[in-house]
């Protein structure tokens, strides 16, 4: 390694990209103590060399060839040995296929677990080449293709007998727009290609499907664990007859192209049922489709398998006990405020209470509970909807999302009347709910009177089993430390007897994602990271003073909420996921 270092070290120097003097002022300081990690290392942070002029040194060193991949086309059954998660995770690419080997470029040659992982997968011996990272990009583009590589034939040879039959083509034959549509609608390709996109959405458990219309293309995306992922390339005149067996299915309007339309439709998945709650909208090259795909098994959740633990838990079931007042939860669209109110639903959901929703839409159907859509169309709104509501002798009401001042006033009113009221706000966390509430027009007094709990969250992509364990250095835990308060999520780890009173962060591990054959980039499936707040007398206080949302969190802090992030890094140390996607997901 010593011999390495130097022959790196007389490269640089040679080929003029530093000067001795730098290398010996970095390597001087390394040597004191000053700094931390190799002098190539030093020299790529603070950019005196940029990485790809380091990896190409090295190939030179190592004697490893350096390729350049970014004019060569991969031949796709080459590219796709690796699948497209792991290649894009760990800058990885196999770009040619010998009779006994696989030659494959990185950006890090001394990647060896993810060589080992490669060579048991494809049982060829594993030739590394190292690229930069314009090649890695140009490389990664070309997995666009990878549904077709699963679904390929199927799709494609529907694609191409939609062209043969001439189906493709607006208005052919004289007929109108509608019939046209139609008959597009119910041919035989046409119906399968979408068949075959909805499946593979649902075993890939993708939350939402996009079909997009571009300038030359339909581009397909699916997103799964919160993140977007290109599926496929479709060609532009098969998004029309794509569409319409879309509208066909939810019961929309054929020829409405020029307004937006939602409708929804159920299939049969491997003895599944999945709802489709589809909104089509028009785009400049034409109508773009997402669907949300539903699945009705809400009843397998349960508020511990959703990342409920400890303080927040026990303030939740509290909160279930009181007979009126209200339940609140925070978060974006798409962080699973809905299904923790349907789960909440769940356990309150016995037969001597009556229980009441209003929705839009409904998305998962319960027995025993009467659930009303919406329609504004019609001037069936959440406050039309809450007005009726009352009226039906409901013990318990779910107010899908309060979006006004009006539904705002009518669900304190219920909740104020002797009904117990669960909705959901957007706000970006629990303290943030009362000063959004305050903007409706509701009065302080009316907030402390009938909140009980407010809760806050965001989903987080899960760990599998296959993970590495590891602990942080003091730098890390410094840094770490600027920006959530250890020595709170320490206390709470010990008073859940996670670990015992003598650990501490030295010796406690953190984990990594790992690559596996089912999960290419080391995470399935999502769980929640949760703050709770609850109305307590200090609370109902500073509410009534008209404290700002922080000093009601920091209140609320003084009096055991854990924030999102603490909790975050608290399901880190429990091996449920990483630090760095707590990061990602607290700080979007």
């Amino acid at each position: 390694m010593a011999l390495e270092s130097k022959q790196l070290k007389d490269f640089l120097i040679d080929t003029g990209l530093v000067t001795k003097t730098e290398y010996d002022d970095i390597e001087s300081l390394i040597k004191n103590g000053k700094l931390k990690d190799t002098p190539e290392k030093v020299l790529v942070s603070q950019g005196k060399i940029s990485d790809d002029d380091l990896r190409k040194a090295q190939a030179y060193v190592s004697g490893i060839p350096f390729v350049d991949l970014k004019n060569q086309k991969i031949d796709f059954s080459v590219l796709s040995i690796i699948p497209e998660p792991l290649a894009r995770k760990n800058n990885i690419v196999a770009f040619k296929k010998n009779p006994d080997s696989l030659e494959v470029a990185m950006l890090d040659i001394n990647d060896l677990p993810e060589i080992e992982f490669i060579k048991k997968k494809v049982g060829l011996k594993i030739l590394p080449r190292l690229t930069d990272t314009a090649s890695i990009k140009s490389a990664l583009l070309q997995y666009q293709k990878s549904l077709k590589a699963e679904f390929g034939e199927l799709i494609q040879k529907d694609v191409q007998a939609l062209k043969d039959s001439g189906n493709l083509e607006i208005g052919n034959k004289g007929e109108p727009l509608e019939e046209t549509l139609k008959n597009m609608a119910e041919d035989l390709p046409v119906i399968r290609i979408v068949e075959t996109l909805l499946k593979h959405a649902a075993l890939q458990n993708a939350s939402d499907i996009h079909i997009e219309c571009l300038e030359n293309d339909i581009l397909v995306r699916y997103r799964i664990d919160g993140l977007l992922h290109d599926a496929m390339i479709l060609p532009k005149n098969a998004g029309e007859s794509i569409t319409a067996r879309i509208k066909v299915l939810s019961s929309l309007k054929l020829d409405e192209k020029r307004l937006p339309q939602d409708g929804r439709f159920k299939i049969d998945i491997n003895g599944e049922k999945v709802s489709f709650r589809v909104s089509i909208i028009p785009t400049y090259f034409g109508e773009k489709t997402v669907m949300r795909l539903l699945r009705e098994n809400v009843g397998a959740y349960t508020l511990e398998s959703m990342g409920f633990h400890g303080i927040n838990l026990e303030r939740i079931h509290d909160a279930m006990k009181e007979a009126n007042g209200m339940i609140l939860t925070t978060g974006p669209t798409g962080s699973g405020k809905t299904t923790t109110l349907y789960t909440v639903l769940e356990v309150l959901n016995t037969p001597d209470v009556n229980i009441a929703t209003i929705e839009d839409p409904i998305e998962y159907q319960v027995a025993r509970i009467n659930q009303t859509q919406v329609k504004p169309e019609i001037g069936f709104s959440f406050a039309n909807g809450l007005r009726s509501l009352v009226r039906q002798d409901p013990d318990i009401i779910m107010v899908g999302e309060i979006r006004d001042d009006e539904t705002a006033s009518l669900a304190v009113n219920a909740a104020l009347t002797g009904h117990m009221v669960l909705s959901t706000l957007h706000t970006n966390s629990a303290a943030g709910a009362i000063p959004r509430l305050m903007d409706m027009k509701i009065e302080p007094f009316l907030l402390v009177s009938t909140i009980n709990i407010v809760l806050a969250q965001r989903l987080i992509r899960q760990l599998t089993k296959e993970k590495e364990k590891y602990l942080l250095t003091k730098a890390e835990l410094t840094s770490l430390a600027k920006i959530v308060d250890l020595n709170r999520v320490l206390e709470t780890l010990r008073n859940e007897n996670l670990i015992s009173k003598t650990d501490d962060w030295e010796n406690i591990y953190f984990y990594k994602a790992k690559a596996s054959i089912d999960a290419p980039d080391g995470y399935a499936g999502r769980v929640g990271i949760h703050e709770t707040l609850k109305m307590t007398p200090a609370i109902r206080d500073l509410v009534m003073k008209g404290s700002t949302s922080q000093e009601i969190e920091n209140q609320a802090k003084k009096e055991g909420m854990l924030t999102m992030l603490e909790d975050g890094i608290f399901k880190c140390v429990t091996g449920m996921t990483t630090i760095e996607e707590v990061l990602r997901v607290v700080t979007e």
